[in-house]
């Protein structure tokens, strides 16, 4: 009886912590497919950048030196604590609403590697490239190759990363290796992903960890939810004291609510 109380309890924390870098609940589903997405998005001035290997749209209203792009989280939700999503494609329209509701003169939104692919393409994807291995320097080089070509497409030299969940993790990876971000947002971020994995008892997970990250990075605002019980407060104040990022506490949102609803007012601590 005790065994499997203390399995439950285990598959519990497991299940809570992989699903925390998915798009969780909001209010709109997004459509299946990147073509239902590209037609969406289209009467939002977004287009589809078809040359980049990551599904990417980009709005740009004219010539700007700065372009905001918002990365997406891990996508798809598991099954169970124990059987991962086949497709990791994003079921929320969660990051897409924050880059949509985001004004700024270029704004672009890049998905993460496997996402948005049709299924024969999808085969050759790993399922490790959506789960133990979602920030492996290999993924994050892959992310990496995709600024470079979004810069190329939009004529910016400077970029703000908008980074939410595990996006969050990945906008900071690659603050930290280049050189032309001006500014960086994480928001429900696990910007300590030992200290996370120690908080949810679960197994450790392969690639960089925001936490080990040395030197000086660009300036940053790391958004965090008061009742977010996936990525807690405690998890991300240390990071953003250490690295001397803004840190702003919102003390009634959790882990999906209500960024992509408030997200113009919250553009305001940006400036």
């Amino acid at each position: 009886m005790f065994a499997n109380a203390g399995f439950c309890k285990k598959a519990a924390l497991a299940c809570a912590a992989f699903l925390f870098l998915s798009a969780c609940e909001t209010t709109s589903r997004l459509p299946e497919g990147r073509d239902a997405v590209a037609k969406r998005m289209a009467p939002h001035g977004f287009v589809t950048l078809a040359d980049i290997p990551v599904f990417t749209l980009l709005r740009q209203a004219s010539v700007t030196t700065t372009l905001s792009v918002y990365i997406e989280g891990d996508g798809a939700a598991w099954y169970s604590p124990y059987h991962p999503p086949a497709d990791p494609t994003p079921t929320k329209l969660l990051v897409l609403d924050m880059a949509m509701a985001d004004r700024s003169t270029a704004v672009a939104y890049l998905a993460r590697p496997c996402q948005f692919l049709d299924a024969m393409v999808l085969r050759d994807c790993s399922p490790k490239h959506w789960t133990s291995d979602r920030f492996s320097p290999a993924l994050v080089e892959q992310m990496d190759q995709a600024l470079d070509a979004l810069k190329r497409a939009s004529g910016a030299s400077r970029l703000r990363l908008i980074g939410y969940s595990g996006g969050g993790v990945i906008a900071t990876l690659l603050a930290a290796r280049r050189q032309d971000v001006q500014q960086f947002v994480t928001v429900a971020a696990p910007l300590r992903l030992k200290a996370w994995v120690t908080h949810h008892a679960v197994t450790p997970l392969i690639g960089s960890d925001p936490e080990s990250l040395t030197g000086t990075l660009p300036s940053a605002v790391h958004f965090v939810g008061g009742r977010d019980r996936v990525v807690p407060p405690e998890i991300v104040a240390p990071f953003a004291a250490r690295t001397l990022g803004r840190l702003v506490v919102l003390p009634d949102y959790d882990h999906a609510c209500c960024w992509s609803r408030d997200w113009p007012q919250l553009l305001k601590e940006l400036k």
